[in-house]
């Protein structure tokens, strides 16, 4: 078992149930996601979700870390980036049978998604039925922009720096 926590930073920090940090990582996608502010994780714990501050969702490969965390080949994979709200992301929940994430923004407003492909379904609220179904037609709420970005890199896996020198005042510096 593993803890996750989010920060303003925009970093995601992976615990052991010993308090020990397993790793860290800030998004690789191109758009900055700003302080991250939900986070949940799929019933297995392959795939860790986030959202941020500034209506993205980022979505994580963990399985293969999880698996063996000591094998450095072992990497977590950021796949998928996407807007989903103009306005912070307040909650995410995924339903694994249907692949359907849910993401809820101070907005007021709830908004289903693929969860693997980030493509848009529609709004708890709309006139028209859900369809599940199809994932091929790409279609944005009003008030998004951007498609989903699909991330070929990888997450940039922060360096832990030994700190020199104590923190206290030199006034011949």
């Amino acid at each position: 078992p593993i803890l996750a926590s989010a920060h303003e930073s925009g970093c995601i920090r992976l615990w052991s149930i010993q308090g020990n940090v397993m790793e860290e990582l800030l998004p690789f996608s191109d758009h900055p996601s700003g302080p991250l502010t939900a986070l949940c994780t799929d019933i297995f714990t392959k795939i860790l979700l986030a959202g941020s501050k500034e209506g993205y969702i980022i979505r994580w490969n963990i399985a293969s870390f999880l698996e063996d965390s000591q094998n450095r080949k072992n990497k977590i994979k950021e796949e998928v980036c996407w807007r989903a709200h103009a306005t912070e992301v307040v909650d995410l929940f995924i339903e694994e049978e249907k692949n359907v994430l849910m993401t809820a923004s101070i907005d007021g407003s709830v908004r289903l998604w693929h969860a693997v492909t980030g493509y848009y379904f529609g709004y708890f609220g709309q006139a028209r039925k859900f369809d599940l179904s199809d994932t091929s037609r790409l279609i944005l709420p009003s008030d998004v922009k951007d498609f989903p970005a699909i991330i070929k890199g990888e997450s940039k896996h922060l360096k832990r720096k030994k700190v020199k020198y104590p923190l206290m005042l030199d006034r011949d510096k």
